[in-house]
C-alpha cells in the first residue's frame, strides 16, 4: 500500500502537468520555452526594478524605473515613450506599443510607482528563502510589469507577435493619482478606446488561482453639517436644536442601517471634525476643530470614501445617501457631495468571464491548475477599471502574487513570474487566433 501511495504521487506531480502540456500546438510550446530561458534574466530585472525608489512623489525615481522598462522594450521593437505628468503634477507614464497584422488590439496595463516614498524605511530587496522576495512594490506591481515583458519576449521569440497589436500603459500614478484625473488617466483611456481586450498585472488577492474580472470603482464624499450655537442647557431645545454632531452621528448611523447588508458596497467615514469651529486641510486630509463641553456644536465635516461593484449600484447608493441627508434633525441643515472623477467601477460583463474561461483553460493546459474569480470585495480599485466601457473584455490579477502589499511586509512569489508569463503569453495568442478578432 505503501508503495502504492507514492506512485499514484508520483503520477500527480511530474506525469498528469506533462499530459496536460502535450495540449499546446508548437507555438505554445516555443512560448514556453521561451519563458524558461528568459526567465532567469527577467528576476534579475526584477531584482534591479524594486531596488529603485519610485515612491509615487519621488518623480526621478518613477521616471528611473520608466526608462529601465523602456530600454526592455525597445529590445524587442516597441515604439516607446515616457510622457510629461507635469499637467497632473506627477511623474508621468510608460507607453509603449507594437503595431501587428490587422485584428486583435490589446492592451496592457501596469505601473511604476509604490507607495513606498523616500522617507519610507522600506527601500531595499531581500530574500525571505528560495521563493519569496520581500521588496518594496515586488508584488504591486513590478513583478507585473517584469511579466509583461517576459510575456512579450515569448511572443516574439515564437513568432506570433508580428500578428497581434499591443499597447503597453504602465502609469506613474496609479498609488495616488495626478489630478485632473482626467488628465492623469488620459493615455490609459485613450488606449482602451483602441483595444478589443484590456489586461492587467496587478497582483489579484494574492492567490495565484485567482484572477479579477470586476473591480470596485471608489469615489470620496464630504458630508458638511451646520447647526445653531448656543448654551449647551438648551440643546433639544425648539430654537436651538440638536447642533451639527447629533446631526452627523444621525445620517452616519442610517448610512450604515440602510447601506451595510447590500454586498460589494462600502462605505467609510475617514474622519469627522466637529465644534464650535472646524477648519479643514487644504488637501482634505484632516484638519481641526474647537470647541467646548458646554456649547452646542455649531459646525461638522466628515470625509470618506464609497467603493462599488458596478455604476448601477454606485447611483443607487448615493441617491440613498442623499434622501438620508435631507431628512435633517431640527435646526440643522446637512450637505453631501461627491467628489468629481475617481476610479469607475469595472463591473463583471460577460466578456470578461470569458476571459476567465480561456485563461482557466489555459492554465489546466499547462498544468498549473484550475483559476477562479476574485471576490470584488478583495480587489481594490486599479487603472483597469478605466477601461470599462471601452473594450469587450478584461480582467486584471495577471501579475506576480503576493502578499501584505502596501506594507514594509511586502513580499512577492518568484517562482511565478515564469507561471504568470506563460498564461498570460498563451492567452494573447489563442485570443489572435479568434475568429472574431481576425476579422477587425
Amino acid at each position: 500500500m505503501k508503495h502504492l501511495l507514492k506512485f499514484i504521487v508520483l503520477i500527480v506531480t511530474f506525469i498528469i502537468p506533462f499530459l496536460s502540456v502535450g495540449q499546446l500546438d508548437k507555438k505554445e510550446k516555443k512560448i514556453v520555452q521561451s519563458v524558461d530561458q528568459h526567465e532567469k534574466e527577467a528576476l534579475e530585472l526584477l531584482e534591479k526594478a524594486v531596488n529603485i525608489n519610485s515612491g509615487t512623489m519621488n518623480f526621478e525615481g518613477v521616471q528611473e524605473v520608466g526608462r529601465l522598462f523602456k530600454s526592455e522594450l525597445d529590445k524587442l521593437g516597441f515604439e516607446t515613450r515616457l510622457t510629461s505628468g507635469e499637467a497632473y503634477g506627477r511623474a508621468g507614464h510608460l507607453v509603449a506599443t507594437h503595431k501587428g497584422k490587422p485584428g486583435l488590439k490589446l492592451l496592457l496595463i501596469g505601473h511604476l510607482d509604490t507607495v513606498f516614498e523616500l522617507d519610507s524605511p522600506f527601500q531595499n530587496s531581500s530574500m525571505e528563502n528560495d521563493s519569496v522576495m520581500k521588496a518594496p512594490g515586488v508584488a504591486d506591481m513590478k513583478g507585473g510589469d517584469v511579466i509583461i515583458i517576459l510575456a512579450m519576449q515569448a511572443l516574439k521569440d515564437a513568432g506570433v507577435l508580428e500578428n497581434i497589436s499591443v499597447e503597453i500603459v504602465m502609469t506613474g500614478d496609479e498609488e495616488k493619482s495626478g489630478a485632473p484625473i482626467e488628465l492623469s488617466k488620459k493615455d490609459l483611456v485613450d488606449a482602451a478606446e483602441r483595444a478589443d481586450v484590456a489586461l492587467g498585472f496587478e497582483n489579484g488577492d494574492g492567490d495565484p488561482e485567482t484572477i479579477v474580472v470586476a473591480r470596485r470603482g471608489s469615489a470620496g464624499w464630504k458630508l458638511e453639517v451646520t447647526g445653531n450655537a448656543a448654551h449647551s442647557s438648551q440643546v433639544f431645545s425648539e430654537k436651538v436644536g440638536v447642533g451639527a454632531i447629533y446631526e452627523t452621528s444621525r445620517i452616519l448611523n442610517e448610512f450604515y442601517t440602510e447601506l451595510s447588508k447590500e454586498e460589494n458596497l462600502t462605505f467609510n467615514p475617514g474622519f469627522i471634525l466637529g465644534g464650535t469651529t472646524v477648519d479643514l486641510k487644504e488637501d482634505g486630509t484632516g484638519g481641526s476643530a474647537l470647541g467646548k463641553t458646554n456649547v452646542v456644536a455649531q459646525s461638522a465635516i466628515s470625509k470618506g470614501d464609497i467603493r462599488a461593484v458596478s455604476p448601477e449600484q454606485l447611483e443607487r447608493a448615493k441617491q440613498t445617501m442623499l434622501k438620508i441627508v435631507s431628512e435633517n434633525y431640527p435646526e440643522t441643515e446637512a450637505k453631501l457631495s461627491f467628489d468629481e472623477g475617481g476610479y469607475p467601477p469595472l463591473a463583471r460583463t460577460e466578456g470578461n468571464n470569458q476571459l476567465l474561461k480561456y485563461y482557466d483553460k489555459i492554465s489546466q493546459d499547462l498544468g498549473f491548475g484550475e483559476v477562479y474569480p476574485v471576490n470584488p470585495r478583495n480587489a481594490g480599485a486599479a487603472d483597469i477599471s478605466f477601461t470599462a466601457g471601452h473594450v469587450e473584455m478584461a480582467v486584471d490579477g495577471l501579475g506576480l502574487s503576493g502578499a501584505d502589499d502596501h506594507t514594509i511586509n511586502e513580499t512577492g512569489n518568484i517562482n511565478m513570474v515564469g507561471v504568470q508569463a506563460k498564461r498570460a503569453a498563451i492567452l494573447m495568442y489563442r485570443l489572435s487566433k479568434m475568429e472574431n478578432f481576425k476579422k477587425k
